[in-house]
């Protein structure tokens, strides 16, 4: 089955670029339909606040109402898509507006994904033998070019998109999470000064400055 997606422009990003939203967003897309009240037991929350969000995430496009689950007194959403797409070419005319937005993003996505992490350390112990099996906390360093590293990204990409998923009625069966991640390491590479975001110095300025006159 072919993957929906949605590319937001910067507005709908910095609408999604919040914890609590990326972590609703997230159970809808995996677990399917859902009502303010229920996800606010799974994430701890009272349901004044998730409303709120789902009202936001609706806003922009992100979810709908789930008309077919409604019963006129329990409002249902599900997603409108399964995967969020950002845009990181940052050769736009409002690059620098842009590139704060996905930033700011990023951010988000870094804090809910350190967070399932966590937990899924936590939780290991309790997998059976054949989960456990199954995942991975694996990490590799390379030395690479740009143009090698987005072309090594793109074909490990390919791989999970093209990865034909099991029904959900498959004995054993279970949401699995892949998380990919590819960056330099950081420290590594500096962006020369003309690329930096006003505000933010190269490392060896910062370095000087921290070490006094």
């Amino acid at each position: 089955m072919e993957l929906t997606s949605i590319t937001p422009g910067p507005e709908a990003l910095r609408a999604l670029s919040h914890p609590v939203r990326l972590r609703m967003l997230g159970l809808l897309r995996m677990d399917g339909p859902s009502t303010a009240s229920a996800l606010a037991t799974r994430l701890g929350l009272n349901s004044g606040a998730t409303s709120y969000h789902l009202r936001q995430l609706a806003q922009h496009g992100f979810v709908v109402d789930a008309e077919e689950r409604g019963n006129g007194r329990d409002r249902w959403w599900r997603a409108a898509h399964q995967s969020t797409r950002v845009p990181t070419d940052d050769a736009a005319p409002d690059a620098v507006t842009d590139r704060d937005t996905n930033d700011a993003f990023l951010q988000a996505v870094a804090i809910v994904r350190t967070e399932q992490l966590q937990q899924a350390v936590e939780e290991r112990p309790l997998l059976p033998a054949e989960w456990r099996a199954a995942s991975t906390f694996s990490d590799w360093g390379l030395v690479l070019t740009p143009s090698r590293a987005r072309e090594l990204m793109q074909a490990m990409s390919a791989v999970v998109a093209g990865w034909e998923e099991d029904d959900e009625d498959a004995e054993g069966a279970a949401p699995f999470v892949v998380a990919l991640t590819t960056h330099p390491r950081p420290g590594a590479v500096s962006a020369p000064p003309s690329d930096l975001p006003s505000g933010l110095s190269s490392g060896s300025e910062a370095d000087r400055g921290a070490d006094g006159d």
